[in-house]
């Protein structure tokens, strides 16, 4: 790839890789680590990580980080993504991590982000079964009560809920007017009383979970940023999330690109490598070149970010997620197709590959809400 970076960045890029490598880097290992599959992340990988500090890359130092910017944090997940490694926990925590470093207390600071960067898994919790693209329809309670608030409804898609350290929720707390107004942030701590959390089996494992809350007690000191505005706070921190989504699925896609070209250079049929016949050489060339441009698109709207921390792209933060999820769908079920029955078998990694990508264009906003805010930033 022909992403420019310093050589510091290069170096330390050079180092994820040596680390998976040798921790990660064979499928027999990666099943070691994760109970042959059935889980997503490997909690002892995770702490080895922390260990070395590189949770924390793109955190302010003086929250418990490693300093550095978007562009850093982009590195470590594109690399650790292509490597396969097991730590399906980093990029929800990340993404909530954000959350609290821009609306938290400096108790809630403290607190959660040391442990984020510790190697606790943090989750985020907004999605309910009447309420998905539609985020104004949250119908999670949180009232008001002399000690703090009571949380009462049902919350649905949770990732890494059943391992996190805590989940931060977003419940109403007000109705009438502008649907968006009225949602509350609410820190809560990992078996508070009231919370039953039930796993979704879905194609990728173990990974999300419906949440009840019946009753559950909070203190008032648990509410992240301002009562009844969590969705301007949310909208602030789209830039973020969108990006470790994209950096994420370029790493993946990256990893289900080279996967196929090692298959197509080796196998052979009709006595030569089926990739030189032309009909897969033009497919590898349109991929190739779709992953040039999704790498450009990432660290473009990375150095975006880094210029200026406060500054709102919407339109880039919804392409990047866009173009980057779409794509590398596309690179691991072209790879599927070329691999043939290969592709399909759970002795290669493809059909993993097809997994990961294809709900990357659903969740952190579908590719369809994606495009109209893409749309509207043109004024249609």
């Amino acid at each position: 790839m022909t992403r420019t970076i310093t050589g510091e960045q290069q170096a330390f890029v050079d180092a994820i890789r040596d680390f998976v490598r040798r921790e990660c880097g064979s499928r027999e290992r990666r099943l070691e680590l994760t109970d042959g599959g059935a889980r997503t992340h490997s909690d002892a990988l995770y702490r080895k990580m922390a260990g070395l500090g590189w949770l924390g890359v793109g955190l302010p130092e003086e929250l418990g980080g490693a300093g550095g910017g978007m562009v850093d944090a982009c590195l470590f997940l594109e690399e650790t993504a292509y490597g396969m490694a097991p730590i399906g926990g980093h990029g929800p925590s990340r993404i909530t991590a954000g959350v609290y470093q821009r609306f938290g207390s400096e108790a809630q600071r403290e607190a959660v982000l040391k442990r984020y960067c510790d190697g606790a898994v943090l989750s985020i919790s907004m999605s309910e079964p009447g309420a998905g693209s539609d985020v104004g329809a949250l119908t999670c309670r949180a009232e008001r009560t002399a000690d703090g608030w009571r949380i009462n409804g049902q919350k649905t898609w949770c990732s890494n809920a059943h391992f996190a350290d805590s989940i931060l929720l977003i419940a109403r707390t007000a109705s009438g007017g502008d649907k968006h107004e009225g949602l509350t942030m609410f820190h809560v701590p990992a078996g508070v009383p009231g919370l039953a959390i039930h796993g979704i089996e879905t194609m990728g494992g173990s990974e999300v979970n419906d949440l009840f809350f019946t009753d559950v007690e909070l203190p008032a000191d648990a509410v992240v940023g301002q009562v009844d505005h969590a969705w301007r706070q949310l909208m602030g921190g789209l830039n973020t999330e969108r990006l470790i989504l994209a950096a994420m699925m370029l790493g993946t896609a990256r990893r289900a690109f080279d996967d196929t070209l090692g298959y197509v250079r080796q196998r052979e049929q009709f006595g030569r490598p089926i990739g030189s016949f032309q009909a897969l050489a033009h497919r590898i060339a349109d991929l190739a070149t779709e992953l040039e441009c999704c790498e450009l698109l990432v660290y473009s709207v990375a150095a975006k970010v880094d210029g200026d921390p406060a500054r709102l792209l919407p339109r880039e933060a919804s392409m990047v997620k866009l173009k980057v999820t779409e794509t590398a769908k596309r690179v691991a079920l072209e790879g599927m197709q070329m691999m043939g029955g290969y592709g399909y078998a759970t002795e290669y990694d493809m059909e993993r590959h097809v997994r990961a990508t294809v709900v990357s264009t659903i969740y952190g906003g579908t590719s369809e809400i994606q495009r109209e805010i893409i749309a509207k930033t043109y004024g249609l």
